[in-house]
């Protein structure tokens, strides 16, 4: 491997791994805050994808269809808190598993009535075509470039929201102590509304700026939600930063297995979870 394609392939490590962020981090919110075990999660993704791919069509604007498909994923995710998940709370994660196992079938019979079951295309917005030349024959796309500027953006405006608001301070209470957090007048039912609606959002967002680099087809959520399961293990279940850590890990890992060990490659992502969590069983970091 040259370093021109050493230097590609880094890049679509990081590209993936910053995508992988982006879903990890709204389910180790959820899990790590509300206590609440998603599996519906990477059904988020699949709609964030086919909400690109219907509202670019309609609106003839992938960026108005990602501020538009944005706002509509924070108001699905406060409606679904509020009429389904906040009555599992307080419930065995076994309940919480059988709820979010439903709602993967009802949100994919939804998308077969809505989308059908053809596979989908997105188009890459005109201005985002090009590509950056790395040498005389190889060249990284532009829209892959954007794919992280948006990640990166995101990722920064989680922290500070989490780490230097007075919302996020909130969040963090209600984390550390529930029952305490409400004994301070903190409505903490509102707090866990506008974690779901954010993890949602992340969901959603990495959905529709992936769209247009993948085809949008049917079932596209399942195999995201295990690799986003893997990243939430590795980095520490709640933390954010493990999140963002643990999935810079798993996309160089897998990329780069994929480029110099093709014949094992779908093993190597499981063997750096186990490999962590034999040395910290944890995670790389604490909630």
């Amino acid at each position: 491997m040259d370093f021109a394609n050493f230097l590609i392939q880094t890049l679509n490590s990081v590209q993936y791994g910053l995508l992988l962020f982006m879903l990890a981090a709204g389910l180790t919110l959820i899990f790590g805050i509300m206590g609440v075990v998603n599996l519906a999660h990477g059904s988020f993704y699949m709609l964030g994808a086919y909400l690109a791919f219907a509202l670019s069509s309609q609106l003839g604007s992938f960026t108005a269809a990602i501020l538009v498909g944005t706002a509509l994923s924070v108001v699905f995710g406060l409606v679904l808190e509020r009429l389904l998940f906040r009555h599992f709370y307080h419930r065995d994660h076994l309940d919480q598993v059988l709820l979010t196992f439903g709602l993967i079938y009802i949100f994919e019979e939804a998308r077969s009535l809505l989308w059908g079951d053809d596979v989908h295309g997105v188009a890459v917005p005109p201005l985002l075509t090009g590509s950056v030349p790395l040498t005389e024959t190889l060249s990284y796309p532009h829209y892959r470039l954007f794919m992280m500027a948006v990640c990166v953006l995101l990722a920064i405006g989680l922290y500070l929201l989490i780490n230097k608001t007075r919302l996020g301070m909130k969040i963090r209470a209600g984390a550390f102590n529930r029952d305490m957090t409400e004994s301070l007048g903190i409505n903490i039912k509102l707090i866990h509304a506008v974690v779901f609606a954010i993890g949602v959002a992340l969901a959603t967002v990495a959905g529709m700026i992936a769209a247009p680099i993948s085809s949008v087809y049917p079932g596209m959520g399942s195999s995201v939600l295990i690799m986003c399961f893997v990243v939430v293990v590795i980095g520490g279940i709640g933390s954010v930063r493990g999140a963002l850590i643990a999935a810079l890990l798993v996309g160089f890992v897998d990329t780069f297995g994929k480029v110099l060990l093709p014949q094992v490659a779908g093993m190597l992502v499981y063997m750096l979870m186990a490999a962590v969590l034999l040395w910290k069983p944890e995670g790389l970091f604490k909630q």
